[in-house]
């Protein structure tokens, strides 16, 4: 558990995870790419192992909610965003990830440039903050080191 040199350290830090199309089957689907582990069992681990964090999740498949989640996101540190396939065409997360006042890390679980040409692109890319991939689910727990890290030095200024 962090400790934060804040005056007002009883502000949790809030996370944000966002995952796309297909990935409510991980667990199950293609597991040598994706792994035999579900995302809910994940998100579990993740809580156990960041009390410090309060986090939300959503995981849809319809392009435009999953757009509607992102763009009105507010009060989180950041948003850890995997949107599965909308990574490579769609402009409409792009924008939304751009109307949101959230910080967003772009996530994937396999090394898009190592897989298919046409999944070497990404029009959220350069909307997000970062971009972490190739490391399985472990490029969520980057992505959460990251928002905590830039959460603790918020609250040491205050």
């Amino acid at each position: 558990m962090s400790s934060y040199s804040s005056t007002n350290s009883t502000l949790p830090c809030r996370i944000l995870i966002v995952n796309g199309v297909n990935l409510g089957q991980l667990g199950t689907r293609e597991v040598d790419i994706y792994g035999c582990v579900s995302f809910e069992e994940y998100l579990q681990q993740l809580r156990t192992d960041y009390p410090d964090v309060e986090f939300d999740y959503v995981q849809e498949d319809d392009e435009t909610r999953l757009a509607h989640h992102i763009a009105q996101a507010e009060g989180y540190e950041g948003i850890v965003l995997n949107a599965g396939a909308y990574t490579h065409t769609s402009v409409v997360l792009a924008d939304a990830v751009r109307a949101t006042s959230c910080p967003v890390m772009e996530v994937h679980i396999s090394n898009l440039f190592g897989r298919e040409q046409y999944r070497r692109t990404s029009p959220l890319a350069g909307a997000c903050r970062g971009l972490i991939a190739g490391l399985g689910l472990e490029s969520y727990r980057l992505a959460v080191e990251f928002f905590r890290k830039e959460f603790s030095k918020k609250n040491q200024l205050l």
